[in-house]
């Protein structure tokens, strides 16, 4: 049987290789995305050497994208958002929409690409990681206060824009060769919004009773291993049930299965629960799409690099910096929020990978989207040191301040994994 041991190999190939690049990132003052990225290339088919299993490797992905969306509507904080609405919600709006300008301009005059995909280009460069970001901001201690809340509330609203796409998607892109009537998409889609509403009805009411009822019964077993089990089984199981019966995404039903959980007693211990799992699976589906990345579009289209590259690091930075002035934010402010989003991540890989998948986005611009990935996390870490240059650096917390109370046990926790 020659793929008797595909799975195997996939996931010693992907963990192993994953690992050594991502120390060699973290060695070299780099987020380790970038390391799970170049691993993946290492083993894709556009590579010599080992290649790994390509039809294997997608779909441990799925579960990667299933687990992450689980624990962002687990860690989804509506008091966090409402607290920083009035900047956060028109500006991640302005600057998506500055953003997918831009990239439908240079799809459409640059590149020759036709609407929809250039528009869906713009839209997957919009789009921040809030892996990097996230990382970025626990680096400068900087996560509990406003600037973090800022940075974090502006992502939450581009990860609800990219959730509510992500449902839309499929049936506003028409495969090529087909036509559809006004009217037929009109009935699609209020047909697919009455499922989702009511998938997601049924889950807040009904599963927001059940769900935190098992989970305490789970418990009382006292068993660590059933009840991370149980966690997984619910995100996965809900995952499924979503997209089986309610023709939604797994993604949409792990979000939704997250968020149900995030307001119970028992949902901070079902996060910590899943992050093991959730963190190996995410390194993996980071490999995947290091997989389905042809580097030598860096040297064939290296004026497309630039341009797509131009619009995350510059173009999101100035629309950022213009939306937070015209707030009267300070400069401090205003430069971290603009460096935070001036980068890409695994919610633009999800939505090109879908894109390319309905037809509607050549293997080209997903290399583009992906290189302009990999690339912006890579300057991430020198944007941040250049706007240290320009006052953007944290003030250390005055002795016996909350701020220093927090910064000192985040440090004591960093030390200790246990108390993590």
């Amino acid at each position: 049987m020659p793929h008797a041991d595909s799975l195997i190999l996939t996931l010693v190939g992907g963990f192993v290789l994953a690992f050594v690049f991502g120390m060699l990132a973290n060695r070299l003052k780099l987020s380790p995305l970038v390391g799970y990225l170049v691993a993946g290339i290492v083993v894709g088919p556009f590579t010599p050497g080992y290649v790994a299993d390509t039809e294997l490797a997608p779909q441990l992905a799925e579960i990667g994208v299933i687990l992450l969306m689980f624990g962002v509507g687990l860690h989804f904080s509506p008091q966090d958002l409402m607290r920083v609405r009035r900047v956060a919600v028109p500006g991640a709006l302005v600057q998506i929409a500055a953003a997918t300008g831009l990239g439908w301009v240079l799809g459409r005059f640059l590149l020759g690409l036709g609407d929809v995909e250039a528009l869906l280009l713009g839209f997957s460069l919009s789009v921040a990681s809030t892996v990097v970001l996230l990382r970025a901001l626990e680096e400068r201690r900087q996560v509990k206060g406003e600037i973090g809340r800022i940075a974090v509330g502006w992502l939450i609203v581009e990860d609800l824009v990219i959730v509510v796409a992500l449902v839309m998607l499929p049936l506003i892109v028409v495969p090529p060769g087909e036509t559809q009537s006004l009217g037929s998409l009109a009935s699609s889609m209020g047909w697919t919004l009455l499922k989702v509403a009511a998938f997601i009805g049924l889950m807040f009411i009904v599963g927001g009773r059940v769900l935190p009822w098992l989970l305490v019964r789970i418990a009382h077993t006292r068993s660590r291993e059933l009840f991370t089990l149980g966690v997984l089984a619910i995100a996965l199981g809900i995952a499924w049930v979503a997209y089986g019966v309610f023709g939604a995404s797994f993604a949409l039903g792990a979000f939704v299965a997250g968020l149900v959980l995030n307001g119970t007693p028992l949902g901070h211990n079902a996060a910590e629960r899943s992050l093991p799992l959730r963190d190996a699976f995410a390194v993996l589906f980071f490999v995947s799409v290091g997989m389905l990345f042809d580097p030598s579009i860096l040297w064939r289209e290296p004026l497309a690099v630039l341009g797509v590259l131009f619009i995350v690091v510059v173009g999101k930075t100035l629309a950022a910096l213009a939306i937070t002035a015209a707030f009267k934010l300070d400069r401090a402010t205003s430069l971290t929020v603009g460096a935070s989003l001036a980068q890409i991540g695994e919610f633009s890989f999800i939505l090109a990978a879908l894109s390319m998948y309905l037809g509607a986005m050549s293997r080209e611009t997903h290399d583009l989207i992906l290189s302009a990935a990999l690339l912006s996390i890579t300057l991430n870490p020198f944007l941040f040191r250049l706007i240290d240059r320009f006052g953007a650096r944290p003030t250390p917390p005055a002795e016996g301040s909350k701020e220093a109370a927090e910064a000192a046990h985040e440090k004591t926790a960093a030390g200790n994994p246990a108390t993590a």
